[in-house]
């Protein structure tokens, strides 16, 4: 089982409107993929949906910590960057429905969200395979005299591929703009990191080998990474390169789809139980309310304001029409 041992004792503070950011994310976050959840088995989603329920926080800290022009790639989980950084929600939903609404016109569904106007780049599949165009997106930024980071989202299957050892390499070397986080769940589909895949448990010391800070955080918990990230983004717009932040977090269903995945025999009920105890949304409204940053009211009017936006996305995304079969050669 991993744990979130070996973590640093990061500290930070953020104000209330940073804080309220941090927290209509987690619940942009968890209530899409919830609905999901819902709608699914009604088979009007055709297209395979990789969840993030369990796993908001790191999604919602990093990208609390970034402006519309910072630039997010992400992953076949791309859902909660997606929603973090601040997508139509709309045209999201439509794109899982295969509309020509969608943001890929009904064509990429859950595994290619899109939307540069916020600085949501793009999405692949390609386990590993958004690092090397994050960092030339990096390499452009800099070329360009912009003051603007480049992030790259990633699972820690990621760093077996040959990518994440050239792309950590290369940004180190020219001091890019630029920003590895990895979202340490232990698992690739169904095999375990330990002892199946990596000689020890500690992702974040790779960083050491290319010159660059390597951190661990709690990511159940948003403000641990949004610190983490807040330091990385100063230290990139500073000119001083790029840093990796490993989150240790854990995802509740299965790795494709919309159920649990206990049954199979890799993972147990019991541990599962013990990792939704420590719900990224709880935790951080406790922390919220020991900060003082929104009241109780304030929470439940954000959590009802959401819950509409996704309850209209969904509404918009099944009046919308289908993409014309002509439109199969468009865009490629």
């Amino acid at each position: 089982m991993i744990t979130i041992e070996g973590k640093s004792n990061i500290k930070g503070s953020m104000t209330a409107a940073v804080a309220e950011k941090v927290y209509r994310a987690l619940l942009r976050c968890r209530k899409f993929d919830e609905k999901i959840v819902e709608l699914y088995p009604e088979q009007e989603m055709k297209c395979p949906a990789h969840l993030s329920l369990g796993q908001e926080a790191m999604a919602s800290g990093v990208c609390g910590a970034l402006t519309d022009q910072d630039m997010v790639f992400s992953t076949h989980r791309c859902h909660s960057h997606t929603m973090a950084k601040g997508c139509d929600m709309n045209i999201m939903m439509a794109e899982l429905y295969g509309k020509e609404t969608g943001c890929c016109h009904g064509k990429g569904g859950s595994m290619h969200f899109v939307q540069p106007e916020v600085g949501m780049m793009g999405s692949s599949a390609i386990v590993g395979g958004t690092v090397p165009i994050a960092v030339g997106a990096a390499l452009a930024a800099k070329m360009q005299g912009k003051k603007i980071v480049s992030v790259a989202f990633f699972g820690d299957g990621a760093l077996e591929q040959g990518t994440f050892h050239e792309g950590m390499n290369f940004a180190s070397l020219h001091k890019l703009p630029m920003i590895f986080v990895c979202e340490n769940n232990d698992m690739a589909t169904c095999t375990h990191l330990l002892p199946d895949r990596q000689p020890y448990m500690e992702l974040y010391k790779r960083a050491e080998g290319y010159r660059m800070p390597g951190i661990r955080v709690d990511g159940t918990r948003a403000e641990e990474a949004y610190f983490a990230a807040a330091q990385a983004v100063a230290r990139a717009k500073a000119g001083e390169g790029p840093s990796f932040i490993e989150g240790v977090c854990y995802r509740w269903k299965e790795h494709v789809g919309y159920k649990t995945d206990y049954h199979m025999g890799h993972r147990t009920k019991e541990e599962l139980d013990e990792w939704m105890k420590l719900d990224p949304v709880t935790q951080f409204e406790k922390y919220a309310a020991q900060n003082k940053y929104f009241t109780q009211d304030d929470a439940k009017k954000i959590s009802d304001d959401i819950q509409k936006q996704v309850n209209e996305s969904v509404a918009f995304a099944k009046r919308s029409s289908f993409p014309k079969p002509e439109s199969m050669f468009e865009d490629l």
